[in-house]
């Protein structure tokens, strides 16, 4: 009878040891000593991820492909938003976050929540305030105040990835400025009005096809035709995120072509380089 009792003992001892075992390598998986930072967009991702260097893990609520004025979150990562210590929201007007900010907040109402566009103006109710440097810069600076807010330890090391990013984003302006110099108010047609910011920071002027999310009429169709051939435009600019059919008519009437910019891209300095060179091309033409 002891040697059962001892055996028992024995049993219960290395029982304990395991969960405690498992346990403790389990928080240790979950808990990376990096923060978690949830954003709207993945250029988002990028500014945290620049500022943030090797501490923190992003959450993209948005994924590569998505549709920002439809797409729905997954459980998944809603699930994953209860391990976020800070939201970083566009805050400028984005679908996505008119119809889910206040379902993301419930998830985790310990969340910091940070308004990457506090101190952008919003013009005629836009949301993609991202595409401009200059307000890009506003959002970074924003977002490194909120991670030293919840992390204020790394504070210096914040300060300085930040530093060097902006240094990054200043050299991006006088490319683009470089680039785009000598076509001063020269139009350009899109499908979805993304390019605003952009093309007035750059002196553009940007004629966009979609209207408040809507196609265009045909009689609104034969419109852009026709200021597509008065201003000698031939190349009709549209990202993959939306359809392309109004664009590939316009395209065709006036003998040009599609061309799609992406401005939802992660890697955002080497995306805007890229849509500076492809306008200037094809101002060219």
């Amino acid at each position: 009878m002891n040697h059962y009792y001892k055996l028992l003992s024995v049993l219960l001892v290395i029982a304990v040891l395991l969960v405690t075992g498992c346990s403790e390598q389990a928080q240790t998986q979950k808990d990376d000593g990096n923060i978690t930072v949830a954003v709207s967009i993945l250029p988002q991702a990028e500014f945290v991820e620049q500022i943030g260097g090797e501490k923190v893990n992003t959450i993209v609520m948005i994924p590569p492909g998505a549709n920002p004025a439809t797409h729905e979150p997954t459980s998944g990562q809603l699930r994953d938003l209860s391990n976020a210590l800070m939201y970083a929201k566009l805050g400028s007007g984005l679908p996505f976050e008119n119809s889910w900010m206040d379902k993301i907040r419930s998830v985790n109402d310990e969340m910091l929540i940070v308004n990457s566009s506090n101190g952008i103006t919003i013009r005629n109710n836009d949301p993609h305030v991202w595409t401009s440097p200059e307000n890009a810069k506003i959002m970074v600076e924003n977002i490194y105040k909120g991670l030293i807010q919840v992390d204020p330890e790394n504070k210096d090391y914040y300060s300085q990835n930040k530093d060097r990013y902006m240094q990054e984003l200043d050299e991006l302006d006088s490319y683009i400025n470089n680039t785009l110099s000598e076509y001063e108010n020269q139009s350009f047609i899109v499908y979805h009005p993304t390019w605003g910011y952009f093309a007035q920071e750059y002196g553009l002027d940007m004629i966009p096809v979609e209207s408040e999310g809507k196609e265009p009429s045909a009689k609104e169709l034969q419109q852009f035709i026709d200021i597509a051939k008065e201003k000698n435009i031939s190349v009709i600019y549209v990202q993959e995120q939306f359809s392309t059919s109004s664009a590939e008519s316009i395209a065709n009437e006036v003998n040009g072509k599609v061309v799609t910019l992406d401005p939802l891209s992660k890697d955002y300095v080497s995306n805007l380089r890229n849509v500076s060179e492809v306008l200037a091309e094809n101002f060219n033409q």
